[in-house]
């Protein structure tokens, strides 16, 4: 995967704009996607900077969550802000920001996990489909995400704890195994032993979901 990680370097400083925290108030959430769209309309670049600087930690926060590893979850949401940016997306967006973000986020991390697991090829995804009102969550689709992602990290935790810890070094932290082999006392080896002996767990335990996500983005 190509990394975009300087994005956030690359972003001007500015104005801040209001709502710079997450709010689960229905209100203020509508506020601040009227003051966005509003600042789209009169500067895109002020427009987008607002819209990175609000979202990007949470993005990549709610990413870790799928594919437990901060360096894929940062190249993830960066692409889709340059995927926003380069195909002025911003100005097509019918649900709210916030909605199309997230969805956006979450369909890349699911077309990730089924490359990285179940060695599947990646789809070429595009944000356009997720910028109309009829393409907002099911509520089967929200569930399905959740329990994937309970599931995802039920398996992680049943791991045997040293290819647990290799796998966590490895995904979490960004080590390489030379690093790990270090912090864990074993060789290069024995790491890439570990972290292959996970990811085979992972990609059995995790089969019958990715048959229903077919069944439920099929449907």
């Amino acid at each position: 995967m190509t990394k975009n990680n300087n994005l956030k370097n690359e972003i001007p400083e500015g104005e801040a704009g209001p709502g710079r925290e997450e709010t689960s108030e229905p209100s203020l959430i509508l506020d601040e996607e009227k003051y966005l769209r509003k600042l789209f309309e009169i500067s895109p670049e002020k427009g987008f900077e607002l819209l990175f600087r609000k979202y990007y930690a949470n993005l990549c926060s709610s990413c870790i969550r799928f594919v437990h590893s901060k360096e894929t979850a940062e190249d993830i949401v960066s692409e889709i802000f340059i995927n926003l940016w380069q195909k002025q997306l911003y100005m097509k967006i019918e649900v709210s920001y916030r909605a199309y973000l997230y969805k956006s986020v979450r369909n890349r991390s699911i077309n990730y996990l089924k490359s990285e697991f179940l060695k599947e090829p990646e789809v070429n995804l595009e944000e356009s489909d997720y910028t109309t009102t009829d393409q907002v969550d099911k509520p089967d689709e929200i569930l399905f995400y959740h329990e994937l992602n309970l599931k995802l990290d039920g398996v992680i935790k049943s791991l045997p704890g040293q290819s647990r810890r290799a796998f966590q070094l490895s995904r979490l932290e960004g080590k390489k195994y030379a690093e790990i082999a270090s912090d864990l006392s074993i060789t290069v080896s024995a790491v890439e032993r570990l972290i292959s002996r996970a990811l085979q767990k992972i990609r059995n335990e995790l089969k019958s979901e990715f048959f229903i996500a077919i069944i439920l983005f099929l449907s």
